[in-house]
């Protein structure tokens, strides 16, 4: 007969498979994830990043290979010479950084942000579960109203609390460069609704050249959920290949709040 501890575990065990590749867009809003390790440049670099630069932090996931994330010299989007960018190298592998930042809904504007894709991952598909893979992502979480959830997203919640000490977000903004799906196409998490995905790159077209956007925050979650969004609380970075059992690599230009 088996201990009610091995039950327990059993138990604890089924409900985390599915939602193992959920947990990097729920730790995001989470304050003080387990084994972070500090992102900065190295001495002499120029800082990399506008957003609370030295608050970077890698999340790793449990029982995943972690992406690497370095910061590398790089050819400028515009101008010669070199500058500092994030490369991400994913190998089979899923983990974040992630900055925590307090805006106020009625202070939202916002966010600029560039990327470097060399090519796609041939494969993902983020609207389904087993091929929710991408070269660059990057992840705003917001509070609100979490009596709101659902009876799905409030379990959720509750798994994320008990594997992780922390709520998840009330809501995840994604920005996401697609295989397929037009720009500006809305896409909602296979796992949660509470996560939604807006494609601003789509297909080949603009691989291997640094790609720059600016994007209304406000709008944007408006768009996503349908409702106004809350306080925005962290802000995340993630390029992840562990679904398709792929490669990816990505350089992430900076990231600003306006």
């Amino acid at each position: 007969m088996k201990s009610p501890a091995f039950c327990d575990a059993l138990r604890v065990r089924r409900l985390w498979l599915p939602v193992a590749g959920l947990l990097a867009a729920l730790l995001v809003g989470c304050a003080a994830p387990q084994r972070a390790a500090m992102v900065v440049p190295a001495p002499g670099e120029q800082s990399w990043n506008t957003v609370a630069q030295a608050a970077w932090q890698e999340v790793q996931l449990p029982g995943k290979t972690p992406t690497v994330y370095r910061l590398d010299a790089h050819a400028p989007v515009n101008g010669r010479g070199l500058h500092t960018a994030l490369k991400a190298n994913a190998q089979s592998s899923a983990s974040m950084l992630r900055a925590p930042v307090r805006i106020e809904a009625d202070a939202l504007g916002r966010v600029d942000f560039s990327w470097l894709v060399p090519k796609l991952i041939t494969n993902a598909d983020m609207g389904q579960r087993d091929g929710d893979d991408s070269p660059v992502r990057l992840i705003l979480a917001f509070e609100g109203d979490r009596s709101k959830f659902s009876a799905k997203d409030a379990m959720v919640n509750e798994l994320a609390r008990l594997l992780t000490g922390e709520e998840m977000p009330y809501a995840t903004l994604m920005y996401v460069w697609c295989n397929k799906r037009p720009v500006d196409s809305v896409i909602s998490s296979p796992r949660t609704d509470r996560i939604r995905k807006i494609v601003v790159e789509s297909g080949a077209q603009g691989l291997t050249q640094w790609r720059n956007y600016e994007r209304d925050i406000r709008a944007d979650y408006l768009r996503a959920f349908g409702e106004a969004p809350g306080a925005l609380v962290a802000i995340g970075l993630m390029s992840d290949s562990d679904n398709t059992h792929s490669n990816a690599v990505a350089w992430y230009g900076p990231i600003a709040l306006r």
